[in-house]
């Protein structure tokens, strides 16, 4: 059965927004399964977001603290409809990420992260997916805020989007 996927990243609430916007609520309500590739900031979103979505996983990022590392772990994993996935905050400089991922990360189909705030998605020459979703409240040096949607089934990734968040 298809699984709608959110990709989240780098939220970084309340310093960066107070919250999220709303738009980003309708894409967690609607999702089967939400991504949070850390920097939440406060325990309190990852409350909200473990109350409104189907199924959560996180990690936790460079800018959450004691409180949220108790809850998260540095690096998850997941299989999801027959399709591995890793997740972690932070992959270092983009020069060499995909052959950084694919040692660190061997038994995994797709690596979601985060940090940079900088969307991404490539494949390395083994394989592995790559997935930044950007940031749906910092945009820093990107056009847009952002994050990902993707649809997994049958062993496979498919209808990857980097969707450009609206201010409310």
């Amino acid at each position: 059965m298809p699984l709608n996927l959110l990709l989240l990243a780098d939220t970084h609430v309340p310093k960066r927004a107070k919250e999220l916007p709303a738009q980003v609520w309708a894409a967690v309500e609607s999702a089967d399964v939400v991504f949070h590739a850390g920097d939440w900031v406060t325990a309190n979103l990852l409350d909200q977001l473990e109350h409104r979505s189907r199924r959560l996983i996180g990690v936790y990022g460079n800018n959450d603290g004691p409180d949220l590392r108790a809850r998260l772990p540095e690096t998850a994993t997941v299989t999801l409809e027959d399709v591995r996935f890793a997740v972690v905050h932070e992959t270092g400089q983009a020069k060499g990420r995909e052959a950084r991922a694919e040692a660190l990360y061997p038994g995994a189909d797709v690596l979601v992260f985060g940090h940079s705030h900088i969307p991404w998605d490539t494949t390395a020459p083994g394989g592995l997916r790559l997935l930044n979703p950007g940031s749906p409240t910092d945009r820093r040096r990107q056009p847009a805020c952002t994050y990902m949607t993707a649809v997994v089934d049958s062993g496979a990734v498919r209808d990857v989007r980097l969707v450009t968040v609206q201010r409310d």
